[in-house]
């Protein structure tokens, strides 16, 4: 007997996947092994609903984990594809359309002088660290624990024993000599950042999330993202963004923008796409006059700036720099969170519903939480039998609990409050259940 009736064409589709992908998947949290049931499979999406390969529709807050803030298969960047695809899918060679979206994102970022593009924000965080190496002349790089940015080598580290030091690999397949150049220290905690500088005269780069929001939203202080700045400058290190979520998400200058921080390389992906695979590094021109075929810093790729992709992410940031996208984007997802955390209140659940601009993430805790380790693990539980009545109900959220939700422009009033009616609901089962 099928357990998830509703999903029977998913599950049978997930059983055929297995003998093709490894665990049935292409990127491992689309297996679900974190909350109930097969994954879903999906046909289609329209605006902010998708489609299920069942014909099952759910409101959706995963967004393709961030970049669709326009919605699903929006108009106006479905006929950019069109257009693009009409003359070619790829040169392998310079075309126009790279030109326009460059010159769109420079001349709207101030932070930035010129950039380059690649084909996925993993590419980008890569490029990026070998930069600064190639700028710095150093070796070793920080990052911070409960920070992802990528399937890079290097990055996917995880903290040691003790609080400063080098840390342990979180993959099998990563040669200890790598690991050995990245120093990973606890987030919000301006003091281990001071000693790792005190005690290492080789770091080239510190990298950062500066709106976390990879596990979970651990939203940082504006003045220890400033410490970070004033470290990096009087060490001679440089400070990578990495904005893959946050860049063109909380306003078209992201997090540096946000806070008023100029970081030495910002990283994107996701929304400068417009929903295809598209990555991007950029900096001051005095960095990035390092970079090959003018610098020592070699980076190359084929499918980078595809006209395909550029034709997307340029119909998509030419509507988001419109007057008052994300004044109204934002100001929607106030109000959907702010309902949620008002009736949380009221009931005096053990959660806490963090917000920045249109990400959001459900923080099963009474506490603010700013690093990784302070995420309880029970919380884990909730969401997951959270997660399947919302999936019965009409409402998808990425199938993690550590993962964000993404309100786009496209979730109009009604599907807004649907989706909080039905949350509710859910809450009300979990906390009232024994769970």
């Amino acid at each position: 007997m099928n357990e998830f009736p509703e999903r029977h064409n998913s599950a049978q589709l997930f059983e055929e996947a297995k003998h093709y992908f490894p665990g049935g998947v292409n990127s491992p949290v689309r297996a679900f092994k974190s909350v109930f049931g097969p994954p879903l499979f999906i046909k289609e999406g329209s605006g902010c609903r998708i489609k299920c390969e069942d014909d099952y529709e759910y409101i959706d807050f995963c967004a393709s984990w961030g970049p669709l803030i326009l919605g699903h298969n929006d108009p106006d960047v479905r006929a950019a594809i069109h257009t693009a695809v009409d003359r070619g899918t790829s040169f392998g060679a310079p075309t126009r359309r790279g030109n326009e979206l460059g010159a769109l994102i420079l001349q709207n970022h101030r932070f930035l002088e010129q950039i380059r593009f690649v084909s996925s924000g993993t590419e980008a965080v890569m490029s990026a660290i070998r930069l600064a190496r190639g700028f710095t002349g150093k070796t070793k790089i920080i990052k911070f624990e409960g920070c992802y940015h990528g399937h890079v080598d290097s990055l996917l580290v995880k903290a040691g024993s003790g609080l400063a030091t080098f840390g342990v690999s979180s993959s099998a397949g990563i040669p200890a000599n790598f690991i050995k150049e990245t120093i990973v220290l606890p987030l919000d905690d301006s003091k281990a950042v001071e000693e790792a500088f005190a005690n290492n005269h080789d770091i080239a780069a510190v990298i950062i999330e500066p709106i976390p929001a990879n596990n979970g939203l651990l939203l940082q202080s504006p003045l220890f993202l400033q410490k970070l700045r004033e470290l990096c400058t009087n060490y001679g290190s440089l400070l990578i963004f990495d904005e893959v979520i946050s860049g063109f998400r909380v306003g078209f200058e992201g997090a540096a923008g946000h806070y008023q921080i100029k970081p030495d390389i910002l990283t994107f992906g996701k929304i400068i796409g417009g929903g295809l695979p598209v990555g991007a590094f950029g900096a001051r021109r005095e960095i990035m006059q390092h970079i090959s075929p003018v610098g020592n810093v070699y980076q190359a790729g084929t499918l980078s700036a595809n006209p395909v992709a550029m034709a997307a992410g340029y119909a998509t940031l030419q509507k988001i720099l419109s007057l008052g996208f994300y004044e109204q984007l934002n100001a929607k997802t106030t109000d959907f969170v702010g309902h949620l955390n008002q009736y949380v209140a009221q009931k005096g659940y053990a959660l806490q519903i963090e917000q920045i601009g249109s990400i959001f993430w459900l923080n099963f805790s009474r506490n603010k939480i700013t690093r990784a380790d302070q995420i309880a693990q029970e919380g884990m539980e909730y969401f997951k039998h959270l997660h399947l009545f919302l999936l019965r109900n009409g409402v998808y959220l990425g199938p993690s609990g550590y993962e964000v939700g993404f309100v786009s422009y496209a979730h109009d009033q009604v599907s807004l409050e649907k989706a909080a009616e039905t949350i509710i609901r859910g809450l009300d089962y979990c906390f009232t259940s024994k769970i």
